[in-house]
């Protein structure tokens, strides 16, 4: 067994996870057993949220233990270059085997034999070995998750479900239990921990999955652990419409879900949702007792989180990229008995750029060494560093016009949305679905003024561009741009993830 100062880490980690989808957490309609085990067995951050709501920015804070303006990294795209300050960098360069396994999302993603060149060292960030399973990949050259398809003769055209149109329709994946996605990153897991047992080196996996990100796509027989008719309804208040934001509205276009709701699809949905998380959850139980039979499930940390949820039909919308708690808080669960109390429930204000300082806190590196923007989860579990509020940012596209910033403290939640010209307050006692925009409220005054305050001065103090500007009195205010609106046309902008123009020939049969 490994020397206790330096324990073996696990980085469980899904795309797309609400934070109210563990049953152990609150949520008695899911089936999470396994969850539930790391639940009882360690910490749960019931606070977390995500430093942007979209994969790669996220996934880039994660990595680096930086919020976006850090990485300048601000949407889906080009990640910041490599420093070699990762996570499995600093942990390979402290003795660590560092592998990941599964979607990682780096851009760009291009690997190569020698870890010096520039291009080589993007597509690995400190990882020594990947393998690799990526979103809307059919190419078993550079994927090996499709090359595992090809060689055992199942078919690897969109194995992750139909996209585009189909975005948001729940369907059977037309693999096998044994071939889908997501049993595939469970098995590799159990094979690289079957070659690591027994050897002196610790080491660092990160197993990432790539759903329950739409498309909902489980295999037989999962399709069925939850029956529509059964569960509940989205949460749609009565003001719906004023809770939203351009980017919600966005989302809700280009994803096809703004043309009218049908209550029997969105049961569906969270049916086949549900279902994904579960046949995560099966793979998490895989691992654990792996862990657990080699004598090493005391001797790992194990992290679980996510890098963003899903609306779900809540406020009628769906996707991600705006700050709702739907979209924007995430899982997070620290299990490692020498470092976390088990069964228990920290309600602090986390982030997911938390996870580079723990892990490396916990292999006995001293994270203060790094310029980071995380902390130690386990030092605001047991209080020992003071922090009061997290940060979250999206800016889409169209960068400050469509900027989003958030603060986050244990109590409250503030965002404003430049594109809307609104601000969004939220009381976490009183009001834990947020179904009440506190803003405006003369109750809430002097709260709004302080998170606002606190906000606008933490984005100038990072630079962030295009957010906030000085008043005459030397106060902070919102630079204001345009109120954006989408186009009335309802097939204007929508999502294509394939070539739109493509024919696949059908032998036989002509299609003009």
């Amino acid at each position: 067994m490994n020397n206790p100062k330096q324990p073996n880490i696990l980085i469980l980690f899904t795309d797309m996870q609400r934070a109210d989808t563990i049953h152990a957490l609150g949520n008695p309609v899911i089936r999470t057993p396994n969850l539930d085990r790391l639940v009882q067995g360690g910490t749960s951050f019931t606070n977390c949220y995500s430093p942007s709501p979209v994969c790669v920015p996220a996934r880039c804070s994660m990595h680096y233990g930086l919020y976006p303006y850090h990485t300048s990294c601000s949407d889906n795209g080009e990640w910041m270059d490599d420093n070699q300050q990762s996570f499995p960098a600093i942990l390979a360069q402290n003795g660590y085997a560092t592998q990941a396994i599964g979607k990682l999302h780096f851009s760009p993603d291009q690997l190569g034999p020698d870890q010096n060149d520039p291009i080589a060292r993007d597509g690995k960030r400190g990882f020594q070995n990947r393998e690799i399973q990526e979103e809307c990949q059919s190419n078993p050259e550079t994927d090996d998750y499709c090359k595992f398809l090809k060689d055992n003769n199942y078919d690897f055209i969109e194995p992750h479900g139909f996209r585009g149109e189909m975005y948001y329709i729940p369907q059977v994946s037309t693999l096998p239990a044994e071939a889908h996605p997501t049993q595939w990153i469970g098995d590799r897991t159990l094979t690289f921990l079957e070659k690591r047992k027994n050897k002196a080196k610790p080491w660092c996996l990160m197993s990432s999955f790539i759903h329950p990100h739409p498309p909902f796509a489980p295999p037989k027989p999962w399709h069925k652990l939850y029956r529509a008719p059964k569960m509940p309804l989205p949460l749609v208040p009565q003001n719906s419409e004023q809770l939203m934001t351009y980017a919600n509205k966005v989302q809700n276009r280009y994803k096809y879900r703004d043309q009218g709701i049908d209550n029997n699809l969105m049961r569906n949905i969270k049916a086949f949702y549900y279902s994904s998380i579960s046949f995560v959850d099966y793979q998490v139980g895989r691992i654990l007792d792996k862990l657990e039979e080699q004598g090493e499930l005391g001797n790992t940390l194990i992290i679980f989180s996510s890098d963003h949820g899903e609306y779900l039909g809540d406020y009628n919308c769906f996707g991600k990229r705006s700050m709702h708690d739907a979209s924007a808080k995430v899982p997070m669960i620290a299990h490692y008995p020498n470092h976390f109390a088990t069964d228990s429930i920290c309600t602090h204000p986390v982030s997911l750029v938390d996870v580079l300082p723990t892990t490396i806190a916990a292999a006995g590196i001293d994270e203060t060494y790094y310029n980071i923007d995380g902390v130690d989860l386990a030092k605001i579990a047991t209080n020992s560093i003071s922090r009061d509020a997290v940060y979250s940012q999206q800016l889409g596209q169209n960068q400050s016009e469509q900027g989003t910033y958030m603060i986050a403290t244990e109590f409250y939640k503030y965002f404003y949305s430049a594109a809307d010209n609104k601000e969004f307050l939220f009381d976490k006692i009183s009001d834990p679905l947020e179904q009440r925009n506190a803003a405006a409220n003369p109750f809430y005054t002097e709260i709004q003024k302080t998170l606002r305050e606190q906000l606008q001065q933490h984005l100038l103090n990072n630079n962030v561009k295009g957010a906030v500007a000085p008043k005459t009195d030397g106060s902070l205010e919102w630079i204001r741009y345009p109120q954006l609106e989408i186009q009335d046309n309802p097939d204007a902008n929508l999502i294509i993830q394939d070539d739109p123009g493509s024919v696949v020939p059908i032998p036989g049969y002509t299609n003009r």
